[in-house]
């Protein structure tokens, strides 16, 4: 089944530039996304067309500094962009927030030699970028990561493993945090590596319940060599950059999560009003009417969580805190709406000639990445009763 286009939430938007932003987003996803998200999900294929498509309309790069070929919004209305975009198809909009995090690192902590030279081409140049933090045996624990960057002379040699990463094998660049010192937080550093570069390799794609048409791999480096003019940051800085990384990245799952369950809540009201029993609608019902109501008042409190954390990173305030309390909100409701627009459509739902099916079974991705919610849980606690006791 052909999905329809999302409904068109009602936005409040700062200016006219921002506006005909949306509107763009919008004409995109209806003509280009919406009508083959189904087909393409089903197939497994990889959008490419669409993420050149996005990054000529100067859609990849929207947070970033205009001097470098980003697009000078605030993190608020890019949110609301990928929301509209996750709507139409998780694929994409997920696809958006992980090469926007993959952008972060440099254009937060490199050289105003590094931006130049690399910036304007990840931003707007058609590049596709990949985020590598993970591996197989530390995926929460990201601190006690093993990959391994050595120095030889003016390079640096990176060895070892990532694990579920998103266009892992298609990426034209990757962030990648190596170990370079001793165990813990301290002795890691971030490197830009190109997607290129000799001894890198990719696994085959992950076998997954959802988001079929998004690669996610295994990413090999085997003695993968670097200059020094790509490491970014201070040495032993690196997994500081990747938590100021996270903290907007898990703004961007929290977006994405809205739009899937926006998504849902579109179909399950089509449906309502549409399928007859009885004599009536079946929207008639009371206890589906209060099901859906409870579903539109979960994606309105999760939208408005998302952008109040994100208007406090437009300040700049701190907003760790709330940018878990987004992510763990707003991807729990996904599940919860999702499931209740399965059980909406009956045993439609649970058919493939139905999108129903499929935001179910994408919505639980979104308690998984970039920090699971049980860790979002820990990160809320810490900044309301400190760190945990170790006895």
């Amino acid at each position: 089944m052909t999905d329809r286009a999302p409904q068109q939430v009602d936005r409040v938007l700062p200016t006219e530039e921002a506006r005909d932003l949306i509107a763009l987003v919008r004409d995109i996803v209806q003509g280009e996304i919406a009508p083959r998200a189904a087909e393409e999900e089903d197939a497994g294929r990889f959008p490419r067309d669409t993420f050149a498509l996005l990054s000529e309309s100067g859609l990849l790069g929207l947070p970033y500094d205009s001097a470098f070929g980003g697009g000078d919004q605030p993190y608020a209305v890019y949110l609301q962009v990928l929301e509209e975009l996750a709507a139409a198809r998780l694929t994409v909009g997920l696809g958006v927030s992980v090469h926007s995090l993959a952008c972060h690192a440099l254009a937060g902590y490199g050289t105003k030699e590094q931006r130049a030279e690399h910036l304007p081409a990840m931003l707007g140049g058609g590049l596709l970028g990949a985020y590598c933090l993970s591996e197989p045996s530390s995926g929460s624990d990201a601190a006690s990561l093993r990959t391994r960057a050595v120095r030889d002379g003016g390079d640096w040699v990176i060895t070892g493993t990532k694990a579920w990463i998103t266009h892992g094998g298609i990426a034209d660049f990757y962030t990648v945090l190596a170990r370079t010192g001793a165990e813990g937080p301290k002795g890691i550093t971030a490197f830009l590596v190109p997607g290129d570069a000799e001894g890198l390799s990719a696994a085959a794609p992950e076998k997954k319940m959802g988001m079929k048409g998004s690669p996610t791999a295994q990413v090999h480096f085997d003695g993968v060599r670097v200059p020094d003019s790509r490491r970014i940051g201070e040495e032993g800085q690196g997994f500081s950059i990747a938590l100021s990384a996270l903290d907007s990245g898990r703004l961007g799952i929290a977006a994405c999560a809205i739009g899937v369950a926006q998504a849902a809540l579109d179909e399950a009201v089509a449906y309502a009003t549409d399928r007859r029993q009885f004599g009536r609608p079946i929207a008639d019902f009371q206890g589906l009417r209060f099901m859906l109501a409870d579903m539109a008042t979960q994606i309105e409190a999760g939208r408005s969580l998302y952008l109040a954390a994100a208007r406090l990173r437009d300040e700049g305030a701190p907003f760790s805190r709330q940018a878990a309390m987004a992510k763990l909100f707003c991807t729990d409701a996904a599940m919860r709406v999702t499931t209740d627009a399965v059980q909406v459509l009956g045993g439609y739902g649970y058919t493939a000639d139905f999108p129903a099916e499929r935001y179910l079974r994408e919505a639980k991705v979104l308690q998984i990445v970039e920090g699971t919610n049980q860790i979002q849980r820990m990160v809320i606690a810490r900044h309301l009763a400190g760190p945990e006791t170790i006895r």
